[in-house]
């Protein structure tokens, strides 16, 4: 279903007498009510471990391999996959929302993934649902555990937004031996206030036509001992307008936390990393839920649902290496990602078994 990018489970039913399931399954799938009840019950470490061997396996055959930096990057972050006032279930949370009519409690369901970035392929590996209660960072410690136990040496530095600027999650990730580069945002003054006191108005690292990079070392978080670099950067590119057609330059600062030290990391990879961070939006969430239909509730249910955004991400891997390593390059040059789905998606089609119209 998600290769073929059906969007449902009923468009999947309706393709159940065709002969390819034959030779792909051995038979025809489920119904539509039997896939989603069984996916409710599906062992979600079961779905996990088919990750990992799909990992394993492009390790082995040297398919996942590091940026140019040298520097294999797993981005966390958060993805809120459904919302509704009426409809709940179990695992939903829930918050008050302000519309038109009044304050209305709004049910929806969170969860945080996890993305590794290698050079020419990214792979969604693993997701942790947000429970009630507790914030996103919360369960993305938990994702964290889990992915340095079955990933140890899969990646060097993690990657995350500005929500994840604290020290609980800083503690956490040093602890698994991991290092860290994430946002410094106004969504905490204090900590930017205390960057840009760090930095000062001394004259920049880098300097260039593209912009300027300023770099320094001994910033502090509270309750952990070691030190930090806060790395600056202000970015000068050339846009053209959409409606007057001109070109015009525009300028964009950021700042970045990390663990990395200078001998590891320059100010211009720890830039490369942090601007890398936006792979899990653009070829993740967006990706997913716009040509996969991740978001669509298949069955309304927390396991269920959370499983299946695990079998899209397998999905969407096994598409990833199919497209990158068993098509030629010319091909893939003359057509999309979306013309090799709907050619899947036709060989189902194709062996359908349509009874012949009967005459009057």
């Amino acid at each position: 279903m998600f290769l073929s990018r059906l969007g449902s489970l009923n468009a999947l039913e309706q393709l159940r007498h065709s002969s390819s399931w034959l030779k792909w399954i051995g038979g025809a799938p489920p119904s539509a009510d039997s896939l989603g009840r069984i996916t409710g019950k599906l062992e979600l470490d079961s779905i996990r471990s088919v990750q990992r061997q799909f990992y394993s396996r492009l390790k082995r055959i040297k398919a996942f391999r590091a940026p140019r930096h040298g520097l294999i990057a797993l981005v966390i972050d958060g993805h809120e996959s459904h919302s509704s006032h009426r409809q709940r279930c179990p695992g939903c949370l829930e918050r008050r929302v302000q519309t038109k009519n009044g304050v209305k409690v709004e049910y929806y369901h969170r969860h945080v993934t996890a993305m590794l970035l290698g050079h020419g392929i990214q792979l969604l590996l693993d997701a942790e649902p947000q429970e009630a209660g507790e914030n996103e960072v919360s369960a993305a410690l938990r994702l964290m555990s889990r992915v340095c136990k079955h990933y140890p040496r899969a990646f060097d530095v993690v990657l995350a937004d500005a929500l994840y600027t604290e020290p609980r999650f800083y503690k956490h990730v040093l602890g698994l031996g991991k290092h860290l580069v994430t946002v410094l945002k106004e969504n905490q003054p204090t900590l930017l206030e205390e960057a840009r006191t760090l930095l000062g108005i001394g004259r920049p690292t880098i300097s260039g036509p593209e912009g300027e990079i300023w770099d320094g070392e001994g910033f502090r978080l509270s309750d952990i001992p070691c030190q930090f670099r806060v790395v600056r950067t202000r970015e000068i590119r050339t846009v053209r307008r959409q409606l007057t057609k001109q070109e015009e330059e525009s300028e964009s600062e950021w700042l970045w936390l990390t663990s990395l030290s200078p001998q590891e990391a320059d100010g211009a990879t720890i830039a490369a990393l942090g601007h890398s961070r936006w792979s899990i939006e653009n070829q993740g969430f967006n990706e997913c839920v716009n040509r996969w239909h991740a978001d669509h509730v298949y069955k309304h249910d927390p396991r269920a649902m959370t499983a299946f955004w695990l079998l899209c991400m397998v999905a969407f891997n096994l598409f990833q290496a199919f497209f990158a390593r068993n098509l030629k390059p010319e091909y893939r040059r003359r057509i999309t990602r979306q013309h090799v789905s709907d050619l899947i998606r036709a060989e189902l089609y194709k062996s359908l078994l349509v009874p012949s119209a009967q005459p009057p």
